[in-house]
């Protein structure tokens, strides 16, 4: 079965934006060391899982940075772009970003028949209420937590939704020269 893995950046103090969704505060002055961490953790992926708000910002820049052969990400702009990606909304009946399908259905639903199909592992970018009901639910396989060297005192939760105690093996704690610590958990088997 396909796995589905979170990669997300968050404050020492557990929050992925401000309270009105700022980002002022990640770390980005990343090293190659990160970055080859970042690429690794593609190389299996054939599948990005969004939310509708996070998909708005992502086609914004990874379309851009596509195509821009100066731009520093570049290639990995490309990657974001050629993968298929699949976004969760309400609301939204197409998406305007090429190799998108939108998905209205249960997220619980849905999510489980992806990782029935055939094919790589999928990655999920989806913003805070998204990725808070997905780990809630336990849907998650792998929790790739880019942890930044701030706290922010208040924000955007995605543990909120955890009604009952999950318990989580730690698969690497990784420090980076920017001050980010990715930690990797899984579900703890038993």
């Amino acid at each position: 079965m396909r796995k589905l893995k979170l990669q997300v950046q968050i404050s020492v103090d557990g929050y992925i934006g401000g309270p009105n969704g700022e980002l002022d505060w990640m770390t980005w002055n990343w090293d190659d060391k990160l970055k080859d961490y970042v690429n690794k953790l593609h190389e299996n992926i054939d599948t990005i899982i969004l939310g509708k708000n996070m998909t708005e910002g992502f086609v914004s820049h990874w379309a851009k940075v596509a195509v821009d052969p100066n731009d520093p990400s570049h290639e990995f702009g490309k990657l974001m772009n050629d993968t298929p990606k699949v976004v969760f909304s309400k609301t939204l009946k197409e998406s305007q970003w090429e190799n998108t399908v939108v998905a209205t259905g249960d997220l619980t639903e849905e999510i489980n028949n992806l990782k029935k199909k055939a094919g790589g592992d999928m990655i999920v970018y989806g913003g805070a209420t998204m990725d808070g009901s997905l780990i809630g639910a336990g849907l998650i396989d792998e929790m790739h937590f880019f942890v930044n060297p701030t706290m922010i005192g208040k924000g955007l939760p995605i543990f909120d939704k955890v009604e009952n105690r999950q318990n989580l093996e730690l698969i690497h704690a990784t420090p980076f020269e920017c001050g980010i610590v990715v930690l990797c958990y899984k579900h703890r088997e038993g």
